[in-house]
């Protein structure tokens, strides 16, 4: 089983959706990076769910950093993070100890664990890891920040409605750091909200489009082929639950224009300074970054939990049965994922970043 992800900044994940709680070790970040546990229960935070749009099943997400750091920095040893769970409610998933809910893991898990598994809540195939991510790439974003490279995405789609585009991108990220649910038009948020309650109210629910932006990275970084920057990015973000496609730039979108229009022209300004006129390579060219801002999207899939009677097997008894999910469970998590997202890409950079310049170039 692969639980861990980086080669030089790695970090390591453990625990079960209704377990004793969630593990997460952020290996090779060097000695003096500042620690603030604020800003991680901040990150958290955006990740829990809140109000009607979001799961009942309500997790204070409180950790406990138990090795590597010191005196509020890190020691350069292996940061090992604990989050407790503490609202679980097994009783509600003793069906699906031998029930394939449609659009979940269960068969496939049963098929590569032979019944050991810890089906409860999903197990280890269940979002709630994610906490372990953000909780770790809290300290990576912390680092980066400090290095002049900002991370933020938006919802750029739910539920078929979209959010404008990124205009002046380190303003914008600077906004949607401070948002529960990360818009930039407030009235398109506020039709999202009311469209994913219209499906909860259905007993169904909605997916979307995440769009992330990050700035600051230099030019050059990154390897061709095998360790591009988009492979290695898409690596990590193809590991998030629910995370079905991820585009760079433009994307898909490329395949209907012209070279002429997608080529992105290189113009320098008056400092110096390298540019160019439009990005729909998203920052980066022959797997290398190229300066820009780094833009990718992802597609978030409907939260497979949906109340609706649906037609499933029993995978023990070899049957076919009819089957309601039930328990807490969120509409939509597409507004709890952008944090997710944020986090992981901060592991990945920050890991690339260590192999070009050395750890201690993230003190």
């Amino acid at each position: 089983m692969k639980d861990t992800f980086g080669q030089s900044v790695s970090i390591t994940l453990a625990g079960e959706s209704h377990g004793a709680g969630i593990i997460a070790v952020l290996s090779g970040m060097a000695p003096g990076v500042p620690v603030d546990e604020d800003f991680i229960a901040n990150q958290l935070t955006k990740r829990r769910p809140a109000g009607a749009i979001s799961t009942a099943r309500q997790e204070a997400d409180k950790f406990e950093i138990l090795s590597g750091v010191f005196g509020g920095f890190t020691t350069g040893t292996p940061i090992a993070i604990l989050i407790r769970n503490e609202d679980v409610k097994s009783r509600d998933y003793s069906e699906i100890a031998v029930t394939a809910r449609p659009g979940h893991a269960d068969f496939a898990a049963q098929c590569k664990y032979h019944g050991f598994q810890d089906y409860r809540g999903g197990g280890h195939f269940s979002g709630r890891i994610t906490a372990g991510i953000v909780a770790a790439g809290a300290i990576c974003t912390a680092a980066l920040e400090k290095k002049g490279i900002k991370i933020g995405t938006h919802i750029a789609e739910c539920a078929g409605i979209a959010d404008r585009k990124f205009e002046n991108v380190e303003n914008d990220i600077d906004s949607l750091n401070g948002k529960l649910f990360a818009v930039l038009d407030e009235e398109a948020g506020a039709k999202m909200e009311e469209a994913v309650l219209a499906a909860k109210a259905e007993c169904d629910s909605v997916g979307g489009i995440l769009e992330t932006a990050i700035t600051g990275i230099p030019a050059g970084i990154g390897e061709p082929y095998f360790d591009s920057i988009e492979s290695q990015l898409a690596h990590m973000l193809f590991s998030i639950p629910a995370i079905k496609g991820v585009e760079f730039g433009s994307g898909f979108e490329m395949a209907k224009m012209r070279g002429s229009e997608a080529n992105d022209t290189f113009r320098v300004d008056a400092n110096g300074n390298f540019f160019t006129e439009t990005n729909h390579n998203g920052g980066i060219n022959g797997g290398i970054s190229n300066g820009m801002p780094v833009t990718f999207r992802c597609a978030v899939k409907p939260t497979p939990s949906i109340a609706k009677e649906q037609k499933t097997v029993d995978f023990v008894n070899g049957e076919n049965k009819d089957f309601v999910i039930n328990g807490r469970h969120d509409p939509a998590i597409v507004h709890r994922a952008r944090v997710v997202i944020d986090s992981a890409a901060a592991i990945v950079i920050c890991d690339i970043l260590a192999q070009r310049f050395g750890t201690d170039w993230l003190r």
